[in-house]
C-alpha cells in the first residue's frame, strides 16, 4: 500500500529550478531513502512532504490527502499522523528533554499530566534514554543524545510516518551505527513508515529498503540498494565511489 505519492513536482526558488517533474512513491512499512549530491533539493522535497515549504506545480498525496488543495483542519490532522527529526534534533533549548517530548502532547491532545509524564518516560526508554536524562537540557547532553531526544518527540503522538533529515549527520561512527540500529528497532517494534534524507553511505547500506537518487531537477533511480547499484551508469557507480 502506497503511503506517499509525488506526481509530476515542480519547486523553483525566484529563477532557479530545484524540482521539474520528480515522481515517486513510497510504500507502507519501508525505510525509503533520498538521495543525491549536495543541492539537489532532497531537505526541500522532504519539506515540502510534510508542508513546511510551497512547491509550484505537481502533486504531493500523503495517507490518501492531497496536500496541495487541502483544507486547515484536514492538514493539522495530517500532521498527527507523522513526526519529523530535523537534522540537529531542533530541540528547545530551554526545555528540558521531557518538555521537550511533551511539547506535541500538550499541543495536540487531550490528556492529563499523569499520563503525558507516562507518555514522555516510554518514548524516552524506546529510544534508549534513561528516565534521569528526561531533566536534563539539550545543551547538557551529547549530539547523539539529542538526536534520540529528537526522535523521542519525534513519536510522541504515536505517528504512521517519521520524516528524519539527516539522521546521522555529525554523530561520531560508533553513534551514528548505534543511530541505524534504533531505526531498525523502531521500525520493527512500531511498524513506522520512514522517509529518510541521508548522504550516509553506511546508513544507505544497513537501514534503506528503496531510494530514490534526485539528479538534474528529477529522480533518476529509484528501487532497491541491489537495484540501484546494478544499473550501468556513470552516475551511479560515481555517486556511490564519492560517497564511499
Amino acid at each position: 500500500m502506497e503511503l506517499i505519492r509525488v506526481k509530476n513536482l515542480k519547486t523553483v526558488f525566484g529563477d532557479k529550478v530545484v524540482h521539474n517533474g520528480l515522481n515517486l512513491h513510497v510504500n507502507e512499512g519501508e525505510i525509503y531513502g533520498l538521495l543525491g549530491p549536495s543541492g539537489c533539493g532532497k531537505t526541500t522535497l522532504l519539506r515540502e512532504m510534510v508542508m513546511l515549504q510551497e512547491f509550484q506545480a505537481g502533486s504531493i498525496e500523503i495517507l490518501g490527502k492531497k496536500i496541495e488543495q487541502i483544507s486547515e483542519s484536514d492538514a493539522q490532522e495530517l500532521r498527527r499522523k507523522w513526526g519529523v527529526l530535523f537534522q540537529f534534533g531542533a530541540l528547545f533549548s530551554s526545555l528540558t528533554l521531557a518538555q521537550n517530548i511533551a511539547l506535541p502532547l500538550k499541543e495536540y491532545a487531550t490528556l492529563s499530566d499523569t499520563i503525558i509524564e507516562e507518555i514522555v518516560a516510554f518514548k524516552l526508554d524506546l529510544v534508549g534514554l534513561k528516565p534521569s536524562d528526561a531533566f536534563l537540557y539539550p545543551s547538557q547532553i551529547s549530539g547523539g543524545m539529542r538526536k534520540k531526544a529528537g526522535i523521542a518527540r519525534a513519536l510522541a503522538m504515536d505517528p504512521k510516518l517519521l520524516f528524519l533529515d539527516e539522521p546521522t549527520s555529525g554523530l561520531d561512527p560508533i553513534s551514528a551505527r548505534e543511530f541505524d540500529n534504533l531505526i531498525l528497532q523502531l521500525r520493527s517494534m512500531l511498524g513506522v513508515t520512514m522517509v529518510v534524507v541521508t548522504h550516509d553511505i553506511h546508513s544507505i547500506y544497513n537501514t534503506l529498503d528503496r531510494m530514490a537518487i534526485i539528479d538534474n531537477k528529477k529522480i533518476a533511480y529509484e528501487g532497491s540498494l541491489e537495484e540501484v547499484t546494478s544499473v550501468k551508469s556513470d552516475f551511479i557507480q560515481t555517486f556511490f565511489r564519492d560517497e564511499r
